[in-house]
């Protein structure tokens, strides 16, 4: 049984997006490594408008989507053991350690946000998690909803070919990946580093952690101060 994403979604003509391109988009459409479902909120709405938000409790502006819709909607799928996440700025910050927890399941089911949000109770009813993609507001959930998704699935097996591609990216030891260069040597007067060029394995090796190294403490100076509380001897 492949890995099955499903997206509860206003707007499902978003998806597949990025998704269906490149290797991506190959592990689905031909080798079936997962599979991508969309579910349209608008169709569970009761109201013969299609009405399926409100105005928010205590006032305020905007409109929030409505618990019963949200639950009609997710009630027509099975869920099974898959997680249940509902994109939100407010939720917890995606990890690559997150995701790769969410790789080894049966898939996801994401709920994707508009207007204010969603109400909270259903939320809490059917146990979805909150997860965020950054720091900055969106106008829906379903672009964070496909960088959830790609994150997941590039992980599978087969998808991207090579295992040892994965090894030295971002996030996979808690440090930022190192930079690449390819040819031309000369690029604008900048030339590759001489250390890439030399065919000294270790040499190279060296040099790459070091650069990673200086890019996290430079840029993400949280995931710096983390690597280096990891190294500390167990019991200090």
């Amino acid at each position: 049984m492949p890995f099955v994403a499903t997206v509860l979604t206003m707007f499902p003509e978003a998806f597949p997006g990025p998704l269906g391109v490149s290797l991506i988009g190959t592990a689905w459409r031909e080798q079936n490594l997962w599979a991508l479902e969309t579910v349209d909120i608008r169709a569970f709405s009761k109201d013969k408008r299609g009405f399926l938000d409100d105005t928010p409790a205590g006032g305020g502006p905007g409109q929030v989507m409505r618990a019963d819709v949200i639950a009609s909607a997710l009630g027509s799928i099975e869920v099974g053991e898959r997680p249940l996440l509902y994109m939100s700025a407010r939720g917890r910050a995606l990890s690559q350690a997150r995701v790769k927890t969410w790789a080894q399941t049966a898939g996801l089911v994401v709920l994707c946000g508009r207007f204010e949000g969603v109400d909270q109770r259903v939320l809490d009813a059917r146990g979805f998690e909150e997860v965020s993609v950054g720091d900055a507001v969106l106008a829906g959930g379903e672009a964070a909803a496909l960088v959830v998704i790609e994150a997941c699935v590039r992980l599978l097996p087969g998808v991207l070919g090579e295992a040892a591609s994965l090894s030295e990216e971002s996030f996979e030891d808690g440090l930022l990946e190192h930079p690449q260069f390819t040819r031309p040597r000369a690029f604008e007067s900048r030339e590759i580093p001489e250390v890439l060029l030399s065919g000294h394995h270790g040499e190279v090796a060296k040099w790459r952690r070091g650069q990673r190294e200086s890019v996290t403490r430079e840029r993400r100076p949280d995931l710096w101060a983390a690597h280096l509380a990891n190294q500390q001897p167990k019991g200090e």
